[in-house]
């Protein structure tokens, strides 16, 4: 299956779940461990790890295959690796405090959606 094909997989498992504030970095040409970072927020820490348990529910139903899942349920934050898309579920908290969209800048930006 396609990049596109992934990216509609993790972006529609985001919204079913009610994930907010998602954003699509392109960071293809300036990155060597993924083509794209999704970042979304999640309500709390429970959320966010139902968040991921759903993302990875779908994408193993699409046959891709995932990396890794990073983050403890008290971090606020999970990270699932998908290969050529890194999605990033993060409470509010900690998504100000990192910041990753200003971390990788204002061009890499593809989409946000509410």
């Amino acid at each position: 299956m396609s990049k596109r094909t992934l990216s509609e997989i993790c972006n529609n498992s985001l919204t079913d779940s009610k994930a907010e504030d998602l954003l699509v970095l392109d960071v293809e040409n300036i990155s060597s461990f993924a083509d794209k970072i999704i970042i979304a927020t999640a309500t709390s820490n429970r959320h966010a790890l139902s968040v991921s348990e759903k993302l990875v529910e779908s994408l193993k139903e699409n046959k891709f295959n995932i990396l890794g899942v990073e983050g403890e349920i008290d971090s606020g934050w999970v990270l699932v690796d998908c290969g050529d898309i890194v999605v990033n579920i993060m409470k509010k908290e900690q998504r100000d405090f990192y910041d990753l969209e200003g971390l990788w800048g204002e061009k890499t930006l593809l989409t946000q959606e509410s």
